[in-house]
């Protein structure tokens, strides 16, 4: 969400320490990307009062450096995780005149937009994936390199959590989420792992997993690429969450609400994410005329400027300050004609 993201990226393992107090997390945890978005985002929030959404508010790390950028702005702050939006509210106190804070899956952003009263938003901001609170606070279940219930839930409100997946799914559907979420080639000798195990009684602590991970997948593939756990983890969590489908949502609800000269920034960090925004974005992008008239039809053209040539990566020294942000790939956009009305 709003802060520095291990995601499922290869590079880590999750195992970082603890924190006990806001202040302490919040240096810990830095934003990704942190001066491109402000860079990218600032020239729409010119405008006296203009608003900002942040759909994946986190700890609120880039929405504080764009309300101290630009003095006149309201923060529309959006989260799924309670956890978050209390520890964000109370980062962002000094801006208490000019913030909102919804409790919300990020499709939601239209009702988000309506509940602080506003019609339109002049920049979305959407970094995606679990947010490093999460991976460090060790009862969450999301960190493969950690004893932890199998849990997994970014809303811990919500139903669905990844014991019940691992233990409850048929092979066929767990060898799907690995597969396509996960990206596991071996998802196949994973299911089956665990279909034998879970038939001994039931898998219930990321340790166990991890562990049964490990040992499904060949020797010469554990020995390099990072944690052989990583994928599968990464693959449960997407399915708990229903991460993908909801992007797929997400996308075009907050395009429909974004203001002439709005701009829209969205960080992902695996290949799956990266795609779908790059078609949602692209879609709009691309002129519609047919080929065989002679002129530019006004409402075929593109409703979006592309501001990132493909995606744009961290740079070298980001990297290497910020291991977490390894994987990231950011594209964003520009609305320059309004939604054509169907």
């Amino acid at each position: 969400m709003g802060e520095t993201r291990k995601h499922d990226r290869p590079d880590g393992d999750g195992a970082s320490q603890d924190h006990d107090d806001l202040g302490e997390s919040a240096q810990a945890h830095v934003p990704v990307m942190l001066d491109r978005i402000v860079e990218l985002l600032a020239p729409a929030l010119t405008r006296p009062d203009a608003v900002l959404v942040d759909g994946t508010l986190g700890l609120g790390g880039h929405s504080e450096a764009l309300l101290k950028a630009r003095p006149n702005l309201r923060l529309v702050g959006v989260d799924r995780d309670t956890t978050a939006l209390e520890r964000s509210a109370e980062r962002l106190k000094p801006y208490d005149d000019r913030t909102h804070f919804v409790h919300a899956v990020y499709s939601e952003i239209p009702r988000a937009l309506d509940e602080a009263g506003y019609d339109r938003a002049d920049a979305v901001l959407l970094d995606l994936g679990v947010s490093s609170p999460q991976l460090d606070e060790s009862d969450r279940g999301f960190a493969y390199a950690q004893d932890a219930p199998l849990d997994m839930r970014m809303d811990r409100t919500q139903g669905l959590t990844a014991e019940e997946v691992v233990n409850d799914y048929p092979v066929g559907e767990l060898i799907r989420v690995l597969r396509t979420y996960g990206e596991e080639r071996f998802a196949p000798r994973v299911a089956k792992a665990i279909e034998r195990r879970r038939a001994q009684g039931r898998i219930t602590s990321t340790r166990e997993l991890a562990d049964l991970v490990r040992e499904s997948i060949p020797a010469a593939t554990r020995r390099t690429g990072g944690h052989p756990a990583k994928r599968a983890f990464q693959g449960l969590r997407i399915e708990v969450n229903a991460e993908l489908s909801i992007l797929k949502e997400t996308l075009p609800a907050a395009l429909s609400r974004l203001a002439m000269g709005g701009r829209i920034a969205v960080l992902s960090y695996h290949s799956l994410e990266d795609r779908m925004t790059k078609k949602a974005f692209a879609a709009l992008a691309t002129d519609t005329t047919p080929p065989d008239l002679p002129v530019p039809l006004p409402d075929r053209q593109p409703e979006l400027k592309l501001l990132t040539r493909g995606a744009e990566l961290p740079t070298d020294e980001e990297n290497e300050r910020n291991p977490r942000a390894q994987s990231a790939r950011l594209r964003a956009a520009e609305r320059v004609r309004e939604p054509s009305r169907q």
